[in-house]
C-alpha cells in the first residue's frame, strides 16, 4: 500500500507562504510551521506559524519552493491533506480540505477525526 503525500499545497498556498516569508517581521524564517490545536466546538483547529528551525521528530515538506514543517504532533490527523489560500470580502487565511475530518463545526473554526 503506497502513502500519498502528508500536505500539499495548492498554487495560491504557496505563493502566500512565500510572501509570508519574505514579508516576516523575524530573521532565520526557513518556512512555515502546520499543526493542530484542542480548540472549538469539534475539538481540534489548524494552527499556522513560522518556523525558524526544524523541532525533533518534525517531517519538513517542501513543495512549490517552499517549506512547510509539521508539527510531530499533528502529523496524524492531517495525513494527505491539502492546504490551499483563500481570499474573498470578508476574510482571508489558509484553510485546509483534509480527508480524515469526521465533522466540522458550523463556523469552521474546528474539526474532529
Amino acid at each position: 500500500m503506497t502513502m500519498g503525500p502528508m500536505l500539499t499545497l495548492t498554487d495560491r498556498a504557496a505563493e502566500r507562504v512565500k510572501r509570508l516569508i519574505t514579508n516576516s517581521p523575524e530573521d532565520g524564517v526557513l518556512g512555515l510551521r502546520v499543526g493542530v490545536k484542542t480548540r472549538g466546538c469539534s475539538g481540534m483547529s489548524y494552527f499556522v506559524e513560522y518556523a525558524k528551525e526544524q523541532k525533533r521528530f518534525e517531517d519538513v515538506i517542501e513543495d512549490k519552493g517552499v517549506k512547510i514543517f509539521i508539527d510531530p504532533t499533528a502529523a496524524m490527523f492531517i495525513l494527505g491533506s491539502e492546504m490551499d489560500y483563500q481570499e474573498d470580502k470578508l476574510q482571508s487565511g489558509f484553510v485546509f480540505s483534509n480527508p480524515n475530518e469526521k465533522s466540522r463545526c458550523g463556523c469552521g473554526e474546528s474539526f474532529s477525526v
